[in-house]
């Protein structure tokens, strides 16, 4: 048997924009689904964070989940185990209230939520799973990972030492992964780009989501029960391209290239400013979704910021939303933090 595992599919992503919902159905309907008929894999296990916003979801992007996911899924004979990731929980400190069981359940003959730790035997291969760990459940969750008797483990794991993204240094904050020792492979869901240390992996997402994505191949996955192999498929759609301009060896572009992406044209070298116009006109003429010219590698100056995005309600609001309107490669979970504690800071100190 074979089981397809896809993580970390973030529906709504960008406020449910739909040049994110195109570019995802065209993964499901071109890519995913045409590979599991194909090879005729008929299970999936989801590995966390269905859904991208932990508080709401709007009509259109369930409509469009359903076009496009789980109407696959009665048209395959394909069933679905998931866990809750940690956009898919309301709340920090327990994952009874979740999107996945207030929007999913309905589809309880296709698709099986699974909020607690537990064994899930695929054709007889045991496969341990463990949801998304907050303060509620994760002694019932270390108990589980110390005793389950399954040689493998899949899970929304917050681990230390691994990369959150392609292009930061910037290493994870979690769990001590020695705690896993015990299994001969894990696999997680979690951070977005892929990277393995001893036996465990993190798969990372199926399908680019933001810049830091940009240039870091993207892979569903696929286990197989009998040789415990898990085999990376490549997903060929990209949204995020960054393109190097040099003036002394002007790069090659294609419209199959340029179109409906999203382009970053990093200038290296303009020495002249008539090839550099020319170039620009034939990428514009190509019909990107958005072009961005970056001179000075100045991320965080103005121009550079998404200032519609940017909102000003008051202080810790506005440093927040300036950090998700900057396209870095830096955490911006960890950017906001520091962010917050220099506001605290300052607003201690002594006015004169």
């Amino acid at each position: 048997m074979k089981l397809a595992v896809i993580s970390d599919t973030h529906l709504g992503v960008k406020n449910g924009s739909d040049i994110f919902l195109d570019y995802m159905d065209t993964f499901y309907t071109k890519v995913f689904f045409p590979y599991l008929v194909k090879n005729d894999i008929k299970r999936i296990l989801h590995l966390g964070d269905y859904f991208e916003h932990r508080k709401y979801v709007n009509f259109k992007v369930l409509k469009r989940n359903y076009d496009m996911f789980i109407s696959k899924l009665y048209e395959y004979d394909i069933h679905m185990d998931i866990i809750p990731g940690n956009h898919c929980v309301y709340y920090k400190n327990t994952n009874k209230l979740n999107s996945i069981e207030t929007l999913l359940e309905q589809y309880s003959d296709r698709i099986h939520i699974h909020m607690d730790p537990k064994v899930i035997n695929y054709d007889g291969l045991d496969v341990a799973v463990v949801p998304w760990m907050c303060k509620e459940n994760e002694e019932k969750c270390i108990q589980f990972i110390n005793t389950a008797a399954a040689p493998i483990l899949m899970g929304h794991l917050e681990l230390g030492g691994f990369q959150y993204m392609a292009g930061a240094n910037i290493k994870s904050h979690g769990m001590d992964k020695k705690l896993f020792d015990r299994y001969e492979a894990v696999y997680s869901g979690h951070y977005h780009t892929k990277s393995t240390q001893d036996n465990i992996t993190y798969l990372g997402t199926q399908y680019e989501l933001t810049w830091s994505d940009a240039g870091d191949p993207k892979y569903f996955h696929v286990l197989d029960t009998k040789t415990r192999l898990m085999d990376s498929i490549l997903n060929p759609n990209v949204l995020f391209q960054k393109i190097y301009y040099d003036g002394d060896n002007e790069p090659n572009i294609t419209k199959d290239q340029i179109e409906d992406t999203f382009i970053k044209v990093i200038v290296t070298n303009k020495k002249d400013l008539y090839a550099f116009d020319k170039f620009m006109e034939a990428i514009y003429d190509y019909k990107p979704y958005e072009v961005r010219i970056i001179e000075n590698f100045d991320e965080y100056s103005g121009e550079n910021v998404q200032d519609d995005s940017v909102k000003v309600d008051d202080t810790p609001t506005l440093l927040n939303s300036y950090i998700d309107a900057t396209e870095t490669n830096l955490n911006p979970d960890i950017l906001k933090k520091m962010m917050q504690e220099l506001l605290v800071e300052a607003q201690a100190l002594d006015t004169i």
